[in-house]
C-alpha cells in the first residue's frame, strides 16, 4: 500500500490590496515621501568644508576612511559614535515597540516604503484592487503584456534610482554619475547597483509581505516587547460581534459615543461634554461589525485584524481607515478597529472607559527606555563636543628598548601618530614634558622639533628622545613621562603618557 506524500508548501497568492483614504493613510504618504526624499536627495546635498576636502554633506569615505555628516566627521578611532548610534536605534526601536506596537514596520521600515511605492504603480497602470484581480487571473494576452510590461519597467526605473543612490552615499555622487554615463565608473559600482536593483525589484514587486513574514527576525522577537498595555491595531470584538449585515440599535441616549484613545487628527470618539462615560447597552441585533471585508481588502498583508494578533500584521492601520469609513456610512460610531491597549478590553466591554493614552505610553519599562536612550544620546554628544581637533599615539620602540650613544647619552625612539582634524595643513610642534626638560628631542630626517600635517590627515614620524648620561631619566630602569603636541596656529594642545628606558637595564 503506498502512501501519498502531502507537501507542506503553499504556493503564494498575490495581495493586491485597495486603495484608502483616511488620516492614518495620509499620515502614510507624507512618511513615504519624506523618507524617499532624504534617500535620494541626501547624496546631493553640499557642505563647504574648506579646500582639498570633500563637498558632501553625508558621504561615508571608505578610502579614505572617513564618515562625513554635515559638520561631524568620523574617523576610524572614533567608530564609538557609530555604535552608539547603534544602540539609540535599537533602544528607539524597543521604545517605540513597547508603546505603539509596530510602528517601525508599518510606517518608516523601507520594505514597507518601497512596497507603498510600488503599488501607487502598479495601481497607477493596472488599476484598484478589483481591476487587478481580474488582471491577475485572465488568460496571457496582448494587453495583460503591455500592462504587466509597463509596471516592471517603472518598478525597474525606481530599483535602478534605488541602488544608484545607495552608491552614491559612499563616493562623490556628480562625479560618479558622471562617470555612469562615460562608463568609467569602477566595476564595483555596477555590481553594486546591479545587486540593490535586483532585490528592490523582487523585494518590493513579488516578495512584498513574504520578507516581512518569513525573512525578517523582527515579528518574532516583538512577542518580547509588547504586553497588554502596548497600544496597538486591534479589533473591538466585544463591539463587532456577531457579525451580521443588519444595524446594532442600542436603547442608550443618541449622545453618547464610545471612548477611546485617539490616534491622531482623527474625530475624538468621547462622551458629550459633561455627559457620564457611555455604558454598554443591551443589545438587539448584530454587532457593528457588517463582516464587509473592507479591513482584509486594504490589508498589504493580507490578514483579517479581525482574527486577533497575529505575526503578520505589522500595525500600518489602513484597517483603522477603512472600517470607519464604513462605520461612518451606516450611522455607526469609529473606532470599531482602533489604536487600543488589548489591558482596555474587558473594562470597555463591561461598559468602562478604557485608561487614557498617556498612561499606556507613560509606563516605567517604556521611560526606563527612554531615560537610557537619551542617556546614551546625551553622552554621545558630550564625547563630540569635547573631542580635540589634534591627537596623537606614541608606540615606544621595543627592539632595542634604548641606545647608548658614543658620549654615554641614552636615547629612546619612538613611533609617533599625529593626526589633524582640521581643514587645513598644520604645524605641530613636539615637546617632552616639564619633568623632562634636559631631555633633548629629534624627529627623523626634519630640522627642529616642528611637523607639518596635512589637512584632515595624520603624519607618522619617528621621534628620538636622548638623555644626559648622568641624569636621573638616564640611569634610571624606566621613568615615566609625558610627551606633548601643540598646534602652534591655534595654540591647542595634547598629550600622551608614556615611558623612557634608562641604562638599568643593562
Amino acid at each position: 500500500m503506498s502512501e501519498q506524500t502531502t507537501s507542506l508548501y503553499a504556493a503564494r497568492e498575490p495581495i493586491f490590496p485597495r486603495r484608502v483614504s483616511g488620516f492614518f493613510r495620509r499620515m502614510k504618504w507624507w512618511i513615504m515621501a519624506a523618507t524617499l526624499a532624504i534617500y535620494y536627495l541626501t547624496p546631493w546635498l553640499r557642505w563647504d568644508r574648506g579646500p582639498n576636502m570633500p563637498d558632501q554633506a553625508v558621504m561615508i569615505d571608505l578610502a579614505n576612511r572617513r564618515f562625513y555628516f554635515f559638520w561631524i566627521e568620523i574617523w576610524p578611532h572614533e567608530f564609538y559614535f557609530v555604535a552608539g548610534l547603534l544602540v539609540m536605534a535599537g533602544l528607539g526601536l524597543f521604545l517605540f515597540t513597547s508603546a505603539l506596537g509596530r510602528v517601525w514596520c508599518g510606517y518608516t521600515c523601507p520594505q514597507t516604503v518601497w512596497t507603498d511605492l510600488f503599488l501607487v504603480v502598479e495601481r497607477w497602470v493596472q488599476g484598484d484592487r478589483n481591476a487587478r484581480l481580474r488582471l491577475h487571473k485572465e488568460a496571457w494576452s496582448a494587453r495583460k503584456v503591455r500592462l504587466k510590461s509597463a509596471t516592471w519597467a517603472l518598478w525597474l526605473l525606481i530599483a535602478v534610482a534605488t541602488g544608484g543612490a545607495w552608491v552614491f552615499y559612499f563616493t562623490d555622487a556628480p562625479t560618479l554619475a558622471r562617470d555612469f554615463v562615460t562608463l568609467d565608473a569602477p566595476g564595483v559600482a555596477y555590481a553594486t547597483i546591479g545587486l540593490l536593483t535586483a532585490t528592490t525589484f523582487v523585494f518590493g514587486g513579488f516578495m512584498r509581505e513574504q520578507v516581512c513574514i518569513y525573512m525578517c527576525p523582527w515579528p518574532r522577537i516583538q512577542g518580547a516587547m509588547m504586553d497588554d498595555n502596548t497600544l496597538t491595531v486591534a479589533y473591538r470584538d466585544w463591539r463587532g460581534e456577531p457579525r451580521g449585515k443588519g444595524l446594532r440599535r442600542r436603547e442608550a441616549a443618541a449622545d453618547l459615543r464610545v471612548a477611546g484613545p485617539q490616534i491622531g487628527g482623527r474625530s475624538p470618539i468621547i462622551p458629550m461634554p459633561g455627559a457620564p462615560a457611555a455604558k454598554a447597552a443591551p443589545l438587539t441585533g448584530p454587532g457593528d461589525c457588517i463582516d464587509c471585508n473592507a479591513c482584509v481588502n486594504v490589508c498589504p498583508m493580507g490578514i483579517d485584524i479581525r482574527d486577533g494578533q497575529q505575526m503578520a500584521c505589522i500595525t500600518c492601520a489602513l484597517c483603522i481607515d477603512a472600517c470607519d469609513q464604513v462605520m461612518e456610512k451606516i450611522g455607526r460610531p469609529r473606532g470599531l478597529i482602533d489604536y487600543v491597549a488589548l489591558s482596555d478590553a474587558p473594562r470597555e466591554a463591561a461598559g468602562g472607559a478604557p485608561a487614557p493614552a498617556w498612561r499606556h505610553v507613560m509606563r516605567p519599562r517604556n521611560i526606563a527606555y527612554f531615560a537610557t536612550w537619551a542617556a546614551v544620546g546625551v553622552g554621545l554628544l558630550f564625547a563630540l563636543f569635547i573631542r580635540p581637533e589634534i591627537e596623537m599615539t606614541v608606540a615606544p620602540i621595543r627592539n632595542p628598548t634604548f641606545v647608548t650613544l658614543a658620549d654615554g647619552s641614552i636615547r629612546n625612539a619612538y613611533d609617533v601618530r599625529l593626526r589633524n582634524k582640521h581643514g587645513e595643513a598644520r604645524p605641530f610642534r613636539l615637546a617632552p614634558g616639564p619633568a623632562a626638560t634636559d631631555v633633548a628631542l629629534a624627529i627623523e630626517n626634519r630640522d627642529g622639533n616642528v611637523v607639518e600635517v596635512p589637512a584632515d590627515a595624520q603624519e607618522r614620524v619617528r621621534v628620538y628622545l636622548t638623555a644626559p648620561p648622568e641624569s636621573g631619566i638616564a640611569t634610571d630602569e624606566r621613568t615615566a613621562l609625558r610627551l606633548w603636541v601643540e598646534d602652534t596656529i591655534s595654540g591647542e594642545r595634547a598629550h600622551v603618557d608614556t615611558s623612557f628606558n634608562g641604562r638599568e637595564n643593562e
